[in-house]
């Protein structure tokens, strides 16, 4: 039987943050085909990903563009203008997150894979990214979910006790990994879906 909620911990990306490549990309190529060739076999997730466990940009951009040099051009533009991949917040979960916030009932954390280089561009940018009680950056810490380490750290770090723990992410593998510390979780997929299953644990 689930235990009785204190704290809720976010993901940023995909959860409150409309990023994806695409939305720079779609600009950049002519065709979707050609967009996500690019996307599948040049700058890759697996690729972004070790700039989200502490890889800094210029390094990761140096060796894919010895490695795809005619995609020179295109590889630099991910992180040259990486903020046009920010398409704005994902306002009904934000709006869940303020009515939890409101409620005063819960302790509200975010763990994200994010580049510490290009997270102080969504400091900057959202609110509501201040209104968390802590932020665990991936990138800051050179691990990243699903790694269990990065859990623990998070856990350790603000005294959660993680059996009252709620953790939201729209990853799998990151919704079993958290599962399998010992986190209760939801696996986001959309706003009213998100609300839905929160309400199964929490008032507010």
């Amino acid at each position: 039987m689930n235990q009785q909620i204190e704290t809720i911990i976010f993901d940023l990306g995909g959860v409150l943050i409309d990023w994806n490549p695409r939305h720079l990309y779609q600009h950049i190529f002519r065709t979707s085909d050609a967009m996500e060739h690019f996307l599948s076999e040049v700058c890759t997730s697996h690729w972004n990903e070790e700039q989200d466990g502490g890889r800094s940009f210029e390094e990761a951009t140096r060796i894919l563009t010895k490695q795809f040099p005619h995609y020179s051009s295109e590889i630099g533009a991910f992180y040259g203008r990486w903020e046009e991949m920010l398409r704005g917040p994902i306002h009904g979960t934000v709006k869940i997150l303020s009515e939890i916030r409101a409620s005063g009932k819960y302790r509200i954390y975010a763990l994200t894979n994010w580049s510490a280089e290009s997270f102080p561009v969504a400091l900057g940018k959202y609110e509501f990214i201040h209104w968390f009680d802590g932020i665990l950056v991936s990138g800051d810490e050179n691990m990243r979910k699903p790694d269990h380490k990065i859990f623990h750290l998070m856990l350790s770090r603000y005294n959660i006790e993680k059996s009252k723990a709620l953790f939201i992410d729209d990853n799998q593998l990151n919704i079993n990994a958290a599962k399998e510390v010992g986190l209760q979780t939801i696996h986001f997929k959309n706003n009213e879906q998100c609300k839905l299953e929160l309400q199964k644990h929490i008032t507010w």
